[in-house]
């Protein structure tokens, strides 16, 4: 097998080039976050049919065996020199990182293969990947997240870190991280939303059949007793608000849905979703709003009124707090083939706005 070679992505005559995905594969990974990004950015194409990523895997060695934490190797086709051709530049996690983990410095090896790196190249990690991210600089004094089981050895170990152990992922521009394994959908899925829109990130999600967004942060994941099966859910309530989201919903409203007080169904939300009921209705807002905005061409009022805001005013202060762009930008940019996001945002936990 060829590998890639340290000169950009080739360009189609008419200027499009796709985005180039490389994924850094580290002695220990897990194949299954290996698989992550080539399944979720190996689907999305545009209206020609040409795919809009490239995805390249590579070591920090010359093409060779990579050994995993399963009772097989891969065949990595790629050296470091490849992390000089990314657009993006991903790193699963790994259990073999030696120095990284326990002092929180990066090995010769690492340290090599990261100066390969461009400036203004967009970083992610999934899962304990952000060790790697951590002990290269690259988040001092800046939001992450990990494994809610890491989080408190990885603060303590890089205590300049912002760290936030209830959310799925955290996007902070060109630094974005990911909670534990199957988080890193979550977070391929956002990349994806956020280079070429809502539509494209929908349709990979149905293709890969996990949902485009989940509810709540990982601290719905943290081991707690089971609790009794025969108490109510609030399912029905949230399927309710959702088929209402252009009405006025009020607390009590749902609440009812349920035959729960207002006391009991809010700590029962919160159990099951990871947010308050207020907050999860906002979430549902923007991401209506976004759809709408993408897929349409109604006023700023009407899309306001239909996503349940009220006025474009105060559309506009939600988007611009939960994506950074004012709803004008964002219909401009996805209206018109996708663009890039900015500002930090956390998503699935408390404050989540996605």
């Amino acid at each position: 097998m060829a590998t890639v070679t340290t000169t950009a992505t080739a360009t189609a005559t008419d200027g499009f080039r796709p985005h180039r995905v490389v994924v850094l594969a580290l002695d220990g990974l897990l194949p299954f976050e290996l698989g992550i990004p080539h399944r979720i950015f190996g689907r999305p194409r545009d209206a020609e049919g040409r795919l809009l990523y490239e995805v390249v895997t590579c070591s920090v060695r010359p093409p060779g065996p990579v050994d995993t934490d399963a009772d097989f190797a891969i065949h990595v086709p790629n050296g470091p020199e490849a992390l000089a051709t990314a657009d993006t530049v991903i790193v699963p996690a790994s259990y073999e990182l030696g120095p990284v983990f326990e002092e929180g410095v990066l090995t010769p090896e690492l340290t090599a293969a990261f100066a390969h790196i461009r400036p203004g190249t967009r970083l992610a990690s999934i899962c304990t990947g952000v060790y790697v991210l951590a002990a290269a600089g690259l988040l001092d004094g800046r939001p992450a997240t990990t494994h809610w089981a890491e989080a408190e050895r990885f603060q303590q170990l890089f205590p300049r870190i912002e760290v936030d152990a209830d959310v799925l992922f955290i996007d902070d521009g060109d630094v974005l991280t990911s909670a534990g394994v199957a988080a890193g959908i979550d977070l391929c899925l956002h990349m994806v939303r956020r280079d070429f829109g809502t539509a494209v990130a929908n349709d990979v999600a149905r293709r890969t059949v996990v949902p485009p967004h989940r509810d709540g942060g990982q601290a719905q994941y943290i081991h707690r007793p089971v609790p009794d099966p025969q108490l109510a859910t609030t399912t029905a309530a949230r399927a309710w608000a959702l088929g209402r989201l252009h009405e006025p919903i009020q607390l009590r409203d749902m609440a009812e849905q349920e035959a729960m007080s207002v006391r009991t169904f809010t700590r029962r939300f919160r159990e099951e979703v990871g947010v308050s009921p207020g907050q999860w209705l906002t979430q549902q807002r923007v991401e209506r709003a976004r759809h709408l905005l993408e897929s349409t061409d109604l006023s700023m009022d009407q899309v306001a009124t239909d996503a349940g805001f009220g006025t474009a005013q105060s559309m506009r202060q939600h988007l611009q707090a939960a994506l950074g762009v004012t709803p004008t930008t964002y219909r401009r940019t996805f209206r018109t083939g996708g663009g890039r996001g900015s500002g930090s945002e956390s998503y699935g936990g408390v404050g989540a706005a996605s």
